[in-house]
């Protein structure tokens, strides 16, 4: 499962430090209707790990405990998971801006018929996989008819207001097909917008490009194929000193579906677990009333995936 965590234990990473906390990111579960060929999370039809209502209900108490503006919820499908809507509902009441991370194609699962107008009547910023414009690319990665089921998707979601520059945001995330560096965010920005308009009539407000990370099925395919050194010499060697300054771990939790707590979602897939002095994994419980400003990030040899050129974060391109 962690392959590739003993090639990524000597680093010489920089030393960094966590700034104020604005987004609580939770993980909800494995479970997803989709398995990716670079999915760092392993997630697929057959994952059973999906957080309970009694995790749910920590996550909500740290939120409003916390201040935190932002919740942002993936997976796996995070749509998926029973308790999706409550949380989603409680964070809202709460002021907090809600981010749902959706591959796109749950929202034409039927028992997910109703999940975009959901979304819509909470104000649920979107963001949204689609590796490449072209279905070609997007099917050899995503699996036959991804790139139809996606395109439904994003008409309905245009359909009820996302996209058009107003309150429903509806962003698309670009990663590379293989061991490569994301092109230029803005530029690539640019091509998304017209080939989906032009083709399809579709609008988002945003691209955001992430970078692979070396970790789980995506590692593990680097290793099998003899690609994984050259790659890491390829971020080692793009890496952005000024990067460093917006690396999302400095302002982002990470929660597993169990309940425990990370420096981000990347640490969290290798099971580099927040920890007391005495060793022992920090749940979200054991958070409340603590100010984890000043506190150490546990980094290793991945870390360079996010400051590697234009740099990359869950909001997208950092440079």
């Amino acid at each position: 499962m962690r392959a590739t965590l003993p090639y990524l234990e000597e680093t010489d990473f920089p030393a960094i430090r966590r700034k104020t906390l604005e987004t609580v990111q939770v993980n909800l579960g494995y479970r997803c209707n989709q398995q990716c060929q670079h999915c760092h999370v392993n997630a697929g039809p057959k994952r059973t790990e999906v957080m309970d209502a009694a995790t749910i209900a920590d996550v909500v108490a740290y939120l409003e405990a916390s201040g935190a503006a932002n919740l942002d919820l993936t997976g796996g499908a995070p749509e998926m998971n029973p308790h999706f809507r409550g949380l989603v509902t409680a964070a809202r009441g709460l002021g907090a801006h809600v981010i749902d991370r959706c591959n796109l194609t749950v929202l034409e699962e039927g028992d997910q018929k109703d999940t975009a107008a959901f979304l819509a009547q909470h104000q649920v910023e979107v963001v949204a996989s689609l590796p490449c414009y072209q279905e070609q690319n997007v099917d050899t990665q995503r699996g036959k008819g991804v790139f139809d089921k996606s395109v439904r998707a994003l008409k309905r979601l245009n359909d009820l207001g996302y996209g058009t520059g107003g309150e429903l945001r509806l962003n698309l995330v670009y990663n590379p097909q293989g061991p490569v560096l994301p092109p230029e965010q803005s530029a690539l920005e640019a091509d998304y917008r017209q080939h989906l308009a032009d083709e399809y009539g579709i609008v988002f407000d945003r691209l955001l490009t992430i970078a692979n990370m070396p970790i789980h099925r995506f590692g593990s395919a680097l290793l099998s194929k003899g690609q994984f050194h050259d790659y890491m010499r390829l971020l080692h060697g793009a890496h952005q000193e000024a990067n460093l300054e917006n690396v999302m771990c400095r302002t982002l939790l990470s929660v597993d579906w169990r309940g425990y707590v990370y420096d981000c979602d990347f640490n969290q897939m290798l099971g580099l677990a927040m920890a007391d002095e005495g060793g022992r994994h920090l749940h979200v419980r054991d958070l409340m009333g603590r100010d984890l400003t000043g506190r150490p990030i546990l980094v290793r040899d991945h870390c360079y995936g996010c400051t590697a050129g234009q740099g990359s974060s869950c909001t997208g391109a950092l440079g």
